[in-house]
């Protein structure tokens, strides 16, 4: 468009594209104030596309305002003008690259990662425009997401279906393989093969149940006579091309109701499509492993991209008047001391930890509680763990768990082998219904022991509440009343009223702050009111960020920490990167590790420390209890230092990451056992016509384990 009508009405200008309604120039079109419409054609596969394009002026947006905002910190950041710059700085990569989000990729070069499940590993980069003290910040970062490989319909396939060689099918695919590649291929896009240079694109509607020599449809004659012909009959008159695999389905296309059908070996999967399907464990691990870096190799990756860039020499950046620094922001950090961490027993033993790290042999735990009644369900076969086995673990277990200071009595209760997946709810029923106030049960897997128990060590006791929220929904609409429950249970356990409450908000959207911020703040008074009218405690609001951009690396090679290179834990930067007024800061309060993404073990399973720290983002949106920065630095920092999995300080306070905790085993409640299969567990309420009281009891937290932290 711009080149078309570059005489008429561009001129000179390199106007800039947000990819969606907006377009912005240096100086005003000369279209005045009137809507002006254009016809602009694109060419496409087969015939080309004609498009209607209404261009009107809208506004002026004012780089000067923006200086004011971030020199005097007393005016608001125009967002209009942070919107403009970050498309400016953005063009010319959006026309070069492939984006996603904030972030940008090209087809892999010198490198393969391959994921499995036609799924593989494209590396990119993150870019986005900040305000910070006194100036703008050019936040940059290397990226990497799964993208689908550019191959053979036929060769996707193999992969989804772990077939080795396409040979090794000559039978038509069973039910539960058709169904397993649909689910893959289902919504993306392919383009044709069997029409020459002409290849063009459909997106996959479904799959069907007939392979091509069956899969028929209505073939108009040209005398006008309608047949029915199979696929594979129409591919050998139309284009003379005689089917390699007649006897597997076909990919229906474009719209369902059209009918269109096309044999799988005439299809290539499009090259540049991400995978927004949630990647399976192994793909997991695999993209972990690729992707892990140490601080410094990150460091040196970003500043390569910096120079690969040359923003300094992009047209565009140039039209509007940007100059961007190439090297990295120095900024001053903190590393705020370790907090001493006080232990029971007679001893009274205290650890201090060393970059979020501690040892616990040797202590006992503040207040462990007495298990005295307790069971063993063994789901592993008693071939791989004998009866003895058992034995010496129940002993083991009985004189660690004593040396822990939280001392499991006598025998268990109940102590029998199950076999499959079918006997754990009649066992556990059976459990429940015959032992009562039963305090623990042990679940012997084959190779994995996980232990759940329960303990009450200070600070660390917190209990939940949980609600359902309709999708997409950001505010937590039911705060009130779940603050108020919260109230009442810390009264119940303290006999007294909190004077100050401190809110870690997590997930929530740059974009949306104010508007959560304005009714959360409301809920959380109107919950005190409620229990009593003079009652108002202090509130400090704090959204909790981790998906972020930001990374921090030590300027000073000595100071880098182990094999990883990276800042020590405890390091906090509230300067010249943070907002020009707001109160915000980062905040690296663990050790660089590389997590492992088996959920069956926890979040907190740990393979080795290669990768690179991200800090935490907190903003202080409010604060009633007027908190200094260093007061709610040191706070938070030792809030991450009192999470019950392990002797080690995690990356955001242990309040926040049981909010993760409970939100997950809330969707497990959520689960309709009869969809549940292996095609993928349907969540109740979506289809199936549960009501939101149904949802609402599903959630619910049992009387018995409303003071217990069962989620932990």
């Amino acid at each position: 468009m711009v080149q078309h009508f570059k005489p008429q009405i561009f001129g000179d200008r390199k106007p800039v594209y947000d990819g969606k309604k907006n377009i912005y120039t240096v100086t005003a079109l000369p279209i005045g104030n009137e809507r002006v419409d254009f016809e602009v054609t694109i060419p496409g596969e087969g015939k080309d596309r004609i498009f209607k394009v209404s261009i009107k002026w809208l506004a002026i947006v004012s780089w000067r305002m923006l200086h004011e905002a971030l020199v005097s910190g007393q005016i608001p950041v125009p967002l209009e003008s942070v919107q403009a710059l970050d498309v400016a700085m953005r063009h010319l990569a959006s026309m070069r690259y492939t984006p996603v989000g904030r972030s940008f990729f090209s087809p892999p070069e010198g490198y393969y990662h391959p994921l499995g499940g036609g799924r593989e590993v494209w590396f990119g980069f993150h870019q986005s425009v900040r305000p910070a003290m006194w100036k703008m910040m050019l936040n940059i970062d290397v990226s990497a997401t799964a993208f689908y490989k550019a191959q053979p319909v036929i060769e996707f396939m193999c992969e989804v279906l772990d077939i080795r060689n396409i040979d090794e099918q000559p039978k038509p695919l069973t039910d539960s393989q058709r169904v397993r590649f649909t689910k893959e291929i289902k919504g993306l896009k392919v383009e044709v093969t069997h029409c020459g240079q002409m290849k063009r694109k459909y997106r996959v509607c479904n799959v069907t149940r007939r392979p091509a020599s069956h899969q028929t449809f209505p073939l108009q004659l040209e005398s006008g006579q309608t047949v029915e012909c199979t696929v594979a009959q129409y591919f050998k008159q139309k284009y003379n091309l005689q089917l390699k695999y007649p006897h597997l389905p076909c990919l229906q296309v474009g719209q369902e109701q059209k009918h269109t059908y096309l044999p799988l070996e005439v299809c290539n999967i499009v090259a540049g499509q991400r995978c927004i399907k949630k990647l399976t464990d192994n793909q997991t691990s695999t993209m972990i492993k690729a992707t892990a870096r140490s601080a410094p190799d990150r460091q040196e990756e970003i500043s390569r991209l910096m120079k690969n860039a040359s923003y300094n020499l992009d047209p565009y950046i140039q039209e509007f008047g940007i100059k961007v620094k190439d090297d990295m922001t120095e900024v001053t950090g903190r590393v705020l001391p370790a907090p001493i961490l006080q232990y029971g027993g007679r001893n009274r033993a205290i650890a201090t930890p060393n970059q979020g790290v501690w040892d616990m042999r040797g202590k006992q735990f503040y207040n462990g509680i007495e298990i005295k009644v307790w069971a063993i369900a063994c789901f592993a076969p008693q071939k791989q763990c004998r009866e003895e086995v058992l034995k010496n673990f129940t002993d083991q277990l009985r004189k660690i768990s004593k040396d822990a200071g939280m001392p499991i009595q006598g025998q268990p209760c109940f102590c029998k082998y199950a076999q499959g997946a079918d006997s754990v709810e009649p066992m556990f029923r059976h459990l429940k219904n015959t032992y009562s106030g039963l305090q623990l049960i042990i679940v012997i897997l084959p190779g994995k022991t996980p232990v759940v128990g329960s303990m009450d060590a200070h600070p660390s006791r917190y209990c939940a509440t949980v609600r359902v929220q309709r999708p997409r929904q950001e505010i937590i609409e039911d705060l009130s009343y779940m603050v108020r429950e919260l109230l009442i249970q810390f009264y119940k356990s303290t006999r007294f009223k909190p004077t100050r409450i401190i809110f870690y908000r997590d997930g929530v959207p740059e974009g949306q702050l104010p508007q959560i911020l304005h009714y959360e703040l409301l809920a959380i008074r109107d919950a005190c009111i409620k229990l009593e009218k003079d009652y108002q405690p202090g509130i400090t609001y704090i959204v909790v960020q981790k998906r972020h951009h930001t990374r921090l690396f030590c300027a000073d090679k000595n100071e880098r920490i182990g094999k990883s290179g990276n800042i020590p834990a405890g390091t906090t930067v509230d300067t010249n990167i943070t907002h020009p007024f707001e109160f915000d800061f980062y905040l690296c309060s663990h050790a660089g590790i590389q997590p492992s993404p088996l959920p069956n073990l926890g979040p907190l399973t740990f393979l080795s420390s290669q990768g690179t720290s991200r800090p935490s983002h907190y903003y202080v949106l409010w604060d009633d209890n007027r908190f200094t920065a260093d007061e709610l630095q040191i706070l938070t920092y030792q809030l991450c230092h009192t999470y019950v999995r392990c002797t080690r300080s995690v990356s955001i306070p242990a309040p926040a990451y049981y909010a993760r905790l409970v939100a997950f085993r809330a969707r497990y409640h959520l689960v309709d056992k009869e969809h549940d299969s292996g095609e993928g567990s349907h969540i109740s309420g979506q289809s199936n016509g549960r009501d939101p009281q149904a949802l609402a009891k599903a959630v619910q937290v049992h009387q018995d384990t409303l003071r217990t932290m069962y989620f932990a």
